[in-house]
């Protein structure tokens, strides 16, 4: 059987209250039992993204610590964290509460980001670039600053005279928790990002969009992103196994419910457009019974591909509506082979 592991992806929009107003705390509390439920259906990974200055989720690191106290089995991601924002020590030290908490199940998604709602978001949060630099470098330098605390290199100099050093020697981040430093998968929009996120020794987490549109089908040139990426890792020497992971939009349709929310996403197509200047190209809505579904992920290469398929989840319509498309979905995999 191919155990392909099969998650949700939620963007974590916050729900509206009875009188319409935004409600943060809902959406948060859904977000855990949407875990909860994942796991009960037999989903491997919940995994949320994380964006800033919009009524979204913006602080992963208490969320996943929330989700992992209700939950004993499921991995519990990010999808991704923007490294223009984030300390990398004060990264590493929640990152590695959470992961205890969890008890090993933390898979981090990073990258440089996509566009956020704040023109000077980065310079709020009291980040300015230097010359000759560019967030994209930047993003690169924290993302290993993070692996190198995250792997207990000793950072820090002792201050013998304070009475708290508890040694002469340098001094490491705390918490450590073992594993947590190749459990970090970067988050690529295209083949370069992917290629080197390969060679750095990351997982890969390939973008819901690709930012290069060579007029092939989406998911035709996602698997060869994925293929590229994995010869770079090959090549670089990395002893441990890459894992990889794409993100699609499936819509379970059930029962008359279902068709009148989503009948209408029948038969999607790629959609292209810009972003960052760029041509960009993204995937189509697979919606259908499960069984439509399972026929149109097996002709699908880059799912085919991965070895990890994030769902993008309809998280505002509510708990037991995502556990409901949960099920429709472990039917899907089922029919595929993916599932016991």
């Amino acid at each position: 059987m191919n155990n392909k592991r099969l998650g949700f992806l939620s963007f974590g929009h916050w729900h509206r209250d009875s009188a319409g107003r935004p409600d943060a705390a809902a959406a948060l509390q859904d977000t855990v039992q949407m875990a909860v439920d994942a796991e009960a259906a037999g989903l491997d990974d919940a995994w949320i993204r994380v964006h800033h200055f919009q009524r979204m989720i913006s602080s992963p690191f208490p969320l996943l610590a929330a989700m992992a106290a209700r939950t004993e089995r499921i991995h519990l991601g990010t999808g991704v964290i923007d490294l223009r924002y984030e300390n990398p020590l004060y990264f590493a030290e929640a990152a590695a509460t959470a992961d205890l908490i969890a008890a090993g199940r933390l898979e981090l998604g990073v990258s440089r980001g996509s566009p956020e709602a704040a023109r000077d978001g980065q310079e709020q949060f009291g980040y300015t670039l230097a010359e000759g630099e560019s967030w994209a470098s930047v993003a690169w330098q924290r993302g290993e600053r993070i692996r190198t605390a995250l792997r207990g290199t000793p950072l820090a100099q002792p201050d013998l005279e304070s009475g708290w050093s508890h040694t002469t020697g340098m001094l490491r981040i705390e918490p450590q928790s073992p594993g947590l430093a190749d459990r970090l998968w970067w988050g690529a929009g295209s083949t370069p990002t992917a290629v080197r996120a390969g060679e750095a020794g990351y997982d890969l987490v390939s973008s819901t969009l690709l930012l290069e549109d060579d007029g092939r089908p989406f998911h035709v040139q996602q698997a060869d992103q994925v293929a590229r990426y994995r010869e770079a890792f090959a090549a670089a020497g990395h002893e441990r196994t890459p894992h990889t992971a794409v993100t699609r939009s499936i819509l379970a349709i059930q029962d008359e419910q279902d068709e009148r929310r989503f009948g209408h996403e029948r038969h999607g197509r790629d959609s292209s457009g810009f972003l960052d200047g760029s041509r960009a190209v993204s995937g189509p809505t697979y919606a259908g019974t499960p069984e439509e579904v399972a026929e149109l992920l097996a002709k699908d290469e880059a799912v085919q591909a991965a070895d990890l398929v994030l769902v993008a989840n309809p998280s505002t319509l509510g708990a037991a509506y995502n556990a409901k498309q949960f099920a429709g979905w472990m039917e899907s995999w089922r029919l595929l082979g993916w599932a016991d």
